[in-house]
Order: structure tokens, then sequence, then C-alpha cells
């Protein structure tokens, strides 16, 4: 997620602030799993990522 590292967040803010695990973030950057989350969560990413909903999409999207 070159958008948090923009913004120097580490891994455990975004955790933190999204509700789920460091490693669960670690996972998504890697390319390991893709975010299940819920409506709230998806809010809160967006948030603490600065980005609206297309913009965190394309994070994801390979």
């Amino acid at each position: 997620m070159n958008k948090r590292k923009e913004l120097g967040l580490t891994q455990r803010q975004v955790a933190e602030a999204v509700g789920v695990t460091v490693q669960t973030v670690s996972n998504w950057e890697t390319g390991l799993y893709n975010p299940k989350l819920t409506l709230e969560q998806v809010d809160k990413l967006c948030q603490v990522l600065q980005s609206d909903i297309k913009e965190v999409k394309e994070m994801f999207v390979s």
C-alpha cells in the first residue's frame, strides 16, 4: 500500500483504524489476500488512507 507509506502510516496504525491485525494489513500489501471488510471497515480504510472508495479499490486490483 504505497498510499500508507506516502502518508507516513505504519501497518499497525492502519490495522488499528480498520479493526484488523497487523498481519492482515501485511497480507494485503504482499498480495497474499485481498481485503474482506465490512462497509464500516471500508469507510475507516478510506478515511485513514485519505482516499475515496475507487482509489482504495484500485490499490487491490491486480
